[in-house]
């Protein structure tokens, strides 16, 4: 029998939210693909500052991306003079320095009374009053969502949650049912506010208070976020664990197309060559970081430990290299007179991350004790394991622990630049002895990839969906 008539995919529709531009999460992108490899009708709809829509497929999976700029008429009256408060904001954005610096200092005393005052008024319904922007992603997805008419709706990450609750709500108003899957990427207590401003956290932590009861299930990234995921909302289940492990197979993914212009696939084809790319020749050991870069996420500490390490070079594989943060690396790296061993590489497809990574002698994860990292096994752990590399991470408790378990690696002190340098020294001394553990029937790689996690969320997907027998007469 056919696999999609014997089981309850056939015809329902998944529609998933997500408030990035869905190119540079692979979680979302591994999602909906896997979940439309396995039937389901899949649409993705992401939310970011384009100028117009983009579709583009992932696989069997539609790729939506909805632009937030959308330009709106200025109220009546309005003035489009570079003066007024708004004027004043992006002339002190634009300076920088001390100046930008004092005036986020002189407003902090009034954000925290707004905290106080809303909170006391609204209680969890705050948010509306300390963080209105999350109703343009409402304004935005919402009648998307409601013409895919849903069977069932994933939320990733915590902005999402509200606007699919709210849809749900309106589908079960005109008599259908609909179910939400709630894909919580970090515990947001923890997280680094991604605006600097007081109102931020507690007003997005009321936000998911507020809404985390309508979720019919919750997915989360692994068992520790989970536990605290269960302590914070008394949630009747535990939260399914899906890894952020990567796909076991390598391919080109199509890249996004605007409008209605549609670009012919590329074929498969072969990951690039990372020690080309930074021009080191085999043999040359060489250090990798993959991902975004941040102060927290400890490269600098990478930078300093390299006068300690001879001959050694860095890749750093980002997003965009000519960033603000990663030009200030790079001008750590010459004041220590490493430049010449730090090359900067942009980021390739995630389908081809693992073979990519592969050419390099130890994958490197620096980061600075913080709440989240301190219960996150990250994408890049499991993407450095599958391209068997020996693992230096910083002593964040999950996966140090982790680490230390394994023996795919070594430990060393956050922020602490020659105790970093003695890790990976000791690794390349002796690297054999590290990816050994990748081999023979002990490995933990079978249980790292997507395929396996993939199977647990089509498995919720169906439990959800799979209507109750019908009462015995």
């Amino acid at each position: 029998m056919d696999r999609d008539v014997a089981t309850p995919r056939a015809g329902r529709r998944v529609v998933m939210l997500v408030d990035n531009a869905v190119e540079g999460d692979s979680r979302v992108q591994k999602a909906a693909r896997s979940a439309a490899d396995a039937g389901w009708d899949v649409t993705l709809l992401g939310c970011a500052h384009v100028d117009a829509e983009r579709r583009w497929q992932l696989g069997d999976a539609e790729v939506r991306v909805l632009p937030l700029d959308a330009p709106r008429p200025a109220p009546p009256g309005a003035s489009r003079s570079p003066g007024g408060v708004a004027g004043l904001r992006r002339r002190l954005v634009a300076r920088g320095g001390l100046p930008l610096r004092a005036a986020r200092l002189a407003r902090r005393p009034v954000e925290h009374a707004q905290v106080r005052y809303w909170r006391a008024r609204l209680g969890d319904r705050a948010w509306r009053r300390l963080e209105p922007g999350l109703w343009g992603y409402e304004r935005l997805a919402g009648p998307v969502v409601d013409a895919l008419r849903p069977d069932l709706i994933h939320a990733h990450d915590f902005r999402m949650l509200g606007v699919a609750a709210r849809a749900v709500e309106r589908a079960r108003a005109q008599g259908r049912d609909v179910k939400l899957v709630w894909d919580a990427h970090e515990w947001l207590p923890g997280a680094r506010p991604r605006r600097d401003n007081a109102r931020w956290l507690p007003a997005h932590l009321g936000y998911v208070r507020e809404y985390v009861g309508h979720a019919d299930a919750v997915v989360t990234v692994s068992d520790t976020l989970a536990d605290l995921l269960v302590r914070d909302h008394d949630l009747p289940q535990r939260p399914t664990v899906v890894l952020n492990a990567p796909v076991a197979t390598a391919e080109v993914v199509p890249p996004p197309v605007v409008g209605s212009v549609v670009v012919a696939s590329p074929g498969a084809e072969a990951a690039p060559d990372l020690r080309a790319r930074c021009g080191v020749a085999a043999g040359t050991p060489l250090l990798v970081y993959s991902g975004a870069m941040a102060p927290q996420r400890g490269v600098d500490t990478v930078v300093e430990a390299l006068p300690r390490l001879p001959g050694v070079h860095l890749a750093l594989v980002v997003g965009d290299p000519a960033a603000g943060y990663v030009r200030r690396v790079v001008a750590r790296a010459a004041r220590h007179r490493v430049d010449d061993r730090v090359h900067v590489l942009p980021y390739v497809p995630h389908r081809q991350l693992v073979a990519f990574l592969a050419a390099a002698d130890v994958g490197l994860i620096p980061l600075h004790h913080w709440p989240n990292h301190e219960i996150a096994l990250i994408t890049k752990f499991f993407e450095y394991a599958h391209a068997r590399l020996p693992i230096v991470v910083s002593d964040v408790r999950t996966m140090a622990d982790t680490v230390r378990a394994t023996g795919q690696g070594e430990v060393f002190r956050a922020r602490d630049a020659a105790d970093l340098a003695r890790a990976v020294a000791a690794v390349l001394a002796d690297p054999g002895r590290y990816r050994a553990v990748y081999d023979g029937p002990d490995s933990p790689l079978p249980g790292w990839t997507w395929e396996a996690q993939a199977e647990r969320l089509d498995a919720l997907y169906r439990r959800l969906l799979t209507p109750a027998p019908a009462p015995t007469p």
